[in-house]
C-alpha cells in the first residue's frame, strides 16, 4: 500500500509554493559556535606567566604581530613566551629565536615582576642586547601613580 502511494505521487507535479522567508536558524547556530570558539581561545592568546607588573603613567605601545614576550617572575625565573628557561640556558634560548626570513629582529616585550631585584632585570636586558635584540618594550600595569 505504501508503494502504491509513492508511485502515484511521483507522477504528479508538486504544487508547493516557494518559501518567501529566509531560514536564519543555521546562521544563528554557526554564529553561536564561532562566538564560543573565540571566547575559549582568546584568553589562551595572552602569555600565562603570572607577573605583578609595576605601575607607570606611560602611554600604551601598539601591538605588533612579530613580537616575543620575555617574562621574569618574582622568583627570578625567566620565561620566553610561556616556557621557563633553565638556569644558564638563556643565551642558548635567545640564539634559537627565529630571526625571520627578511632578517628583521622581532620586537621583544619584557615583563618583569616588581619583586625582581634591579640587578636581575638588568642582567636579562643586557643579555638581550648582547644577543642582538635592540627593540625592547617594557610592559607595566598601566595604573600609574604620581612619582
Amino acid at each position: 500500500m505504501a508503494m502504491g502511494l509513492a508511485s502515484s505521487r511521483s507522477g504528479r507535479r508538486s504544487r508547493r509554493a516557494p518559501m518567501a522567508e529566509i531560514n536564519v536558524t543555521p546562521f544563528v547556530d554557526v554564529m553561536l559556535v564561532l562566538l564560543i570558539i573565540f571566547m575559549v581561545t582568546a584568553p589562551l592568546l595572552a602569555v600565562g606567566v603570572p607577573i605583578d607588573l609595576p605601575d607607570s603613567r606611560a602611554n600604551p605601545v601598539d601591538q605588533t604581530p612579530e613580537q616575543i614576550t620575555i617574562s621574569v617572575d618574582g622568583d627570578g625565573i625567566i620565561y620566553i613566551e610561556d616556557e621557563a628557561v633553565p638556569v644558564g640556558g638563556f643565551p642558548r634560548a635567545l640564539a634559537a629565536i627565529d630571526r625571520g626570513a627578511d632578517g628583521q629582529q622581532p620586537v621583544i616585550v619584557f615583563r618583569g615582576d616588581r619583586a625582581v631585584e634591579y640587578g636581575r632585570t638588568m642582567a636579562v636586558l643586557g643579555e638581550l642586547n648582547r644577543a642582538g635584540f635592540t627593540s625592547i618594550s617594557l610592559v607595566t600595569s598601566g595604573s600609574g601613580t604620581e612619582p
